[in-house]
């Protein structure tokens, strides 16, 4: 579904992508590991097309999207759905209204047909009876729920989710990455997730890509992700002190 060929991008002299290669399969799960400030954000945002590369391409279904115009991106990222770190809700609005935020933007709907959608994202993240509390009374793990009814709220053929366990404990990580799964097997979208959260690779993902120094260094399914001997690779899926990746 999306081909990412020899991407590259600098920001003044410092190489951040250095020829990125990646295939990422439609109704998948593809999780992308690497060190923070490896560059997994700003790979995001160029399958976005938030951002434009110094070099190479991003194909959609074959499309490159670095060649779009502002418009025809604006028609693209109607396909995606994103979870932010943090789930990044409006504060100063109730449950209901942040998830109805993008069907209020980019859809015509009824207020009947609004309310319908709201409660059935909801139940889909196993949440119900919370439409009017606020961000402020929610745990850290209810607004990762609501950060992803509000993600697929327009029905989205890809979401990507940014670090999605950050500040969450092991529980409650694991918890967010059944919600991932369900929410995934039973949408059959396509999930691009960056993280450095092992446990959570390992359940989710049906790929893995680790990005370093600009580059994906191993890519493959987790069998061969536990097993595979690269010495960049172990280091990082066993957080060792000690091998190729010097910690500064």
């Amino acid at each position: 579904m999306i081909k990412i060929i020899d991407l590259k991008k600098s920001f003044n002299s410092k190489k951040v992508l250095d020829g990125v290669n990646l295939e990422m399969e439609k109704g998948k799960i593809t999780v992308i590991i690497g060190r923070s400030g490896e560059g997994k954000s700003v790979l995001i945002k160029h399958i976005i097309g938030l951002l434009k590369p110094d070099s190479g391409d991003v194909l959609l279904d074959g499309q490159d999207i670095t060649k779009m115009t502002e418009r025809e991106l604006n028609e693209v990222r109607r396909r995606f759905g994103m979870l932010f770190q943090g789930a990044a809700l409006f504060d100063s609005m109730t449950v209901a209204e942040n998830v109805a935020f993008p069907l209020r933007e980019h859809a015509e709907m009824s207020e009947v047909a609004l309310k319908k959608v709201i409660i059935e994202k909801l139940r889909l993240v196993g949440l119900k009876n919370v439409e009017n509390m606020m961000p402020a009374d929610l745990s850290g793990g209810m607004k990762k729920r609501v950060g992803l009814a509000r993600a697929v709220a327009m029905d989205p053929e890809i979401v990507l989710f940014d670090e999605p366990t950050t500040g969450l404990d092991p529980v409650m990580s694991d918890n967010v990455a059944t919600l991932i799964l369900d929410t995934q097997r039973n949408l059959k979208t396509t999930y691009i997730v960056i993280t450095h959260d092992i446990p959570l690779t390992y359940k989710i993902a049906d790929k893995i890509a680790m990005l370093h120094e600009g580059r994906i260094v191993e890519q493959g399914d987790v069998d061969y992700m536990k097993s595979c001997p690269n010495p960049i690779l172990r280091q990082f899926l066993e957080g060792k002190a000690e091998g190729p990746i010097k910690v500064i």
